[in-house]
């Protein structure tokens, strides 16, 4: 399994970025796949994850700002960002469960996730 994000970069408060996260080794119509993003000196912790069928997921703190979507035949994950913050700079990975199945959701503890990308970088200016 392999996972490529890409898209990042600086914009200011208000601006939009689309991050993009290329799939190898599996199919992401088959499984749940996610965005998270971390800050320097913070957790890790979700952002919005999309579930094989295509239903999506947020938490809170993007909802109504950041759309997650996917092209089954490209095998890719999206990321729409608009509205961008200076809260949300951070780096963003795109990551997997180790295992199908189960629920699919932006909340779910970072710990049950397994696949991982590098990370691509954004950063957001006031």
């Amino acid at each position: 399994v392999q996972l490529v994000e890409s898209g990042g970069g600086s914009v200011q408060a208000g601006g939009s970025l689309r991050l993009s996260c290329r799939v190898s080794g599996y199919s992401v119509s088959g499984f749940c796949t996610a965005w998270f993003r971390q800050a320097p000196g913070k957790e890790r912790e979700g952002v919005a994850a999309i579930g094989s069928d295509g239903t999506p997921s947020y938490v809170d703190s993007v909802k109504g700002r950041f759309t997650i979507f996917k092209d089954n035949a490209k095998n890719e994950v999206y990321l729409e960002m608009n509205n961008l913050r200076p809260d949300d700079a951070a780096l963003y990975y795109c990551g997997r469960k180790r295992w199908g199945g189960g629920p699919c959701s932006a909340s779910l503890p970072v710990s049950v996730w397994y696949y991982w990308g590098q990370g691509t970088q954004v950063t957001v200016s006031s």
